[in-house]
């Protein structure tokens, strides 16, 4: 009993003491210039080395099907596989001018900001010419974030293989490092062959990607990866898929959703099982690394590098188009994949709510009772018309 008693006054303290400066560096989420002042002191470099800090872990337990929802997955997975280099209709010419102006136009945008008045502002002498510059930047930019991320997912899903103790999530995790592989390739092929540049990681974003790979605990891999940053990526896909008009890249966002939901309900069904039997104070840990992604990949979302490159104030810059009408909606909308499957987790109300409280704070906690992925994700398989459109 005083042992528990400890363990609990200990728990306590730690929460007591998990404020927002302790965690993400400042005390208001919302705070642009602590969140401007991150930066990458490598974005000019190829190369970029992270400590490794996990053990690699063999199993002798060969019993496939232990696990019934992950070998499920992993057959689904078998059948699954497409090539990049044939299944997407790379003959499609490609007018990046012509899709920002038909994006925006579709989302009744049209040129410019809609909604405020740019009189006193840095947007003041923009014509067309500067709002369609500002449109096809934003595209670079975006599609260069979410390749990013999926070398990222690359490279974590190549470690989970290694650290996860289950023969069932080695086998599927195996599959899923060759559709990560598959994904950076045809993100990469689209920006080169029909973009019209690269853009570096985002600051934010490669903090992020840097703590899932350090860190030493398996299912942080999974918690970071498949969870937090797919989950987003899946969101993200889908209101891209959506919205564009252009029929090269919705056909290869099409495909890579049909591969992103099942990594993500991956990660749902293996962390169910484990989470049940973590502590109070262990599950707490996993709050606060939930919650520190999830800043962290708003922050991202601001695109600081874009005004830079335009030669715009980042800052005032950053203000006014925050205040664009359905901006607030499609941030938060990023997060429609990530509560519910938190919420699955049990993540939200264990600790007194605490990851629940922390999404209210950013404004998405009204997700948590959409459809988690893990029982979604067949919905996203590719159809025979998926495959006829290609």
């Amino acid at each position: 009993m005083t042992i528990e008693h400890d363990e609990h006054k200990v728990l306590e303290a730690a929460i007591e003491m998990a404020t927002n400066e302790e965690m993400i560096g400042r005390q208001d989420v919302n705070d642009l210039e602590s969140i401007l002042a991150v930066s990458t002191v490598d974005r000019g470099e190829v190369i970029s080395a992270v400590k490794n800090n996990a053990d690699t872990i063999f199993t002798w337990d060969y019993e496939k099907g232990a696990r019934p929802s992950l070998e499920k997955l992993y057959e689904k997975s078998k059948v699954s596989m497409w090539n990049g280099e044939t299944d997407l209709p790379w003959d499609t010419e490609v007018d990046q001018e012509a899709v920002v102006i038909a994006n925006q136009e579709a989302m009744g945008m049209g040129m410019g900001v809609a909604g405020f008045d740019t009189a006193g502002t840095p947007f003041e002498k923009w014509g067309d010419k500067e709002w369609l510059q500002l449109g096809v930047e934003s595209q670079n930019w975006m599609l260069s974030q979410f390749m990013h991320g999926e070398q990222g997912a690359l490279v974590c899903t190549a470690k989970i293989v290694e650290t996860v103790p289950w023969i069932d999530a080695k086998y599927y995790a195996s599959t899923q490092v060759m559709d990560e592989a598959r994904h950076v390739e045809v993100f990469a092929k689209y920006l080169d062959t029909k973009l019209s540049g690269h853009y570096p990681v985002n600051a934010h974003l490669k903090l992020l990607l840097d703590d899932i790979v350090s860190d030493s605990r398996w299912d942080m891999t999974y918690l970071g990866m498949q969870i937090m940053v797919e989950g987003l990526a899946l969101a993200a896909f889908g209101f891209m898929h959506m919205m564009t008009t252009e029929p090269l890249l919705k056909q290869l966002l099409r495909y890579v959703m049909s591969d992103e939901a099942r990594h993500v309900a991956f990660g749902v069904l293996s962390l169910q099982e484990y989470y049940k039997g973590l502590s109070d104070a262990e599950i707490f840990e996993r709050q606060q690394f939930a919650f520190e992604a999830a800043v962290r990949m708003r922050d991202r979302f601001l695109q600081q590098e874009v005004w830079e490159r335009m030669g715009m104030p980042v800052k005032q810059s950053i203000e006014l188009v925050q205040l664009a009408p359905g901006r607030e909606v499609f941030q938060a909308m990023l997060f429609s994949k990530i509560v519910p499957n938190c919420k699955k987790l049990g993540l939200l109300d264990r600790n007194d709510k605490w990851l629940r409280r922390r999404f209210e704070e950013l404004g998405v906690i009204q997700f948590e009772d959409w459809t988690d992925t893990s029982e979604e994700y067949i919905n996203f398989a590719l159809t025979d018309e998926d495959v006829r459109t290609a």
